[in-house]
């Protein structure tokens, strides 16, 4: 399993979800750049970690090439059977590598599209039909990403599913303690196409004795989030907590959960909050819909309209059966549609799938 970075983020929370069911099967090595929560979750699993060093989000031609043959070198170690990429760096030039390694199964995890989100767009739309070619399986975590890959020929029809993600759902959840001034609370890494300039503009639009505000995240926009809330006089009412590994606590401890974004696939922040019970308000794009039944299970608001999410917002906070409602159906939503057990198993029906089609003695039942 390859990913482009180690840190915190929902390709990791995928590969973490996936690693302990994998690895009672399969012998697994995981590989990505920099230090992180991935690394700790191999080694837990029992899986083999190895560090990359010239794998890196950034475009850099010399770097991309060392990269290459970084990934060429590592499958022509271990000579796997199946390599299973994720995030779009990793996931080209890791089905390059594993091409000319002549590894058998290349699979390639889309989490968005890089050509809706990363520039320049079209150098990585033709990159990914490139290697579209080279691809065993497309496995997409959305109805909506799958609809666009096929549409501009990243993937195909016939060798492309969808397996929606999945996250741990407690049994029962405690009762959520009465609070004056509810919890708004957003996660996410603090850069596009996350929009946390709309967030926090919506937050300014509320009365301000009527909230608290968490940030949980970091990232390259965080000085433009601070100079909004400074600009807006709300430094003492929001939290910027950075990154932190205590997500479940927070949810836990907050009352409604926003995710104000431009452009997403299937975020595992979403399902998290679902799982915790909490009533979510999220921007009506990209895999979203699938995720949230708007009124039902979740509000949705048109992108970049912070008077729109302001309203939501509004809303939940003047009524609490209405959140508790929301929280409730969202909650079952998670239990049904997005477990991790569900999420683990059809993982493993496609490698068993594809391994069998090979006759390749890798699977252990």
């Amino acid at each position: 399993m390859i990913a482009t970075l180690a840190e915190v983020g929902g390709v990791v929370t995928y590969l973490q979800a996936l690693l302990p069911t994998v690895v009672e099967r399969m012998d697994v090595t995981v590989a990505a750049y920099g230090d992180g929560p991935l690394v700790e979750a191999a080694r837990a699993s029992g899986a083999r970690y190895v560090p990359l060093r010239h794998v890196r989000r950034p475009l850099s031609p010399w770097r991309d090439l060392f990269g290459l043959l970084e990934l060429y070198r590592l499958c022509r170690e271990i000579r796997p059977d199946i390599i299973h990429v994720n995030s779009s760096k990793a996931g080209i030039l890791g089905r390059i590598a594993a091409a000319l390694a002549r590894v058998p199964i290349r699979i390639f995890s889309v989490h968005g599209w890089a050509f809706r989100t990363q520039h320049p767009t079209w150098l990585f739309l033709l990159a990914d039909r490139v290697v579209e070619p080279l691809t065993t399986l497309t496995i997409c975590v959305s109805s909506r990403d799958r609809d666009d890959g096929i549409a501009k020929r990243t993937c195909r029809p016939d060798r492309s599913i969808v397996i929606l993600n999945g996250v741990p759902v407690p049994p029962e959840l405690p009762e959520r303690a009465v609070s004056r001034e509810p919890t708004i609370v957003s996660v996410g890494r603090l850069k596009a196409p996350k929009d946390f300039l709309t967030f926090v503009r919506a937050l300014g639009l509320l009365g301000g004795d009527s909230f608290r505000g968490v940030i949980v995240g970091d990232g390259p926009d965080r000085a433009l989030v601070e100079d909004e809330l400074d600009q807006l006089g709300l430094r003492t009412k929001v939290e910027l907590l950075g990154e932190r590994r205590d997500g479940p606590a927070l949810l836990r401890s907050s009352d409604i959960f926003v995710l104000a974004t431009r452009s997403e696939s299937m975020p595992m922040s979403v399902l998290e909050a679902m799982a915790a019970g909490l009533p979510v308000v999220v921007s009506d794009v990209g895999g979203l819909p699938e995720v949230v039944a708007d009124e039902r299970t979740g509000l949705l608001v048109p992108p970049g309209d912070p008077a729109a999410l302001a309203s939501a917002l509004a809303r939940l906070i003047e009524d609490r059966e209405l959140r508790v409602a929301l929280g409730a159906r969202g909650l079952e939503r998670a239990r049904t549609t997005f477990s991790v057990e569900r999420c683990r198993r059809e993982h493993l029906d496609a490698y068993r799938g594809l391994l069998e089609a090979r006759e390749l003695p890798a699977w252990s039942p």
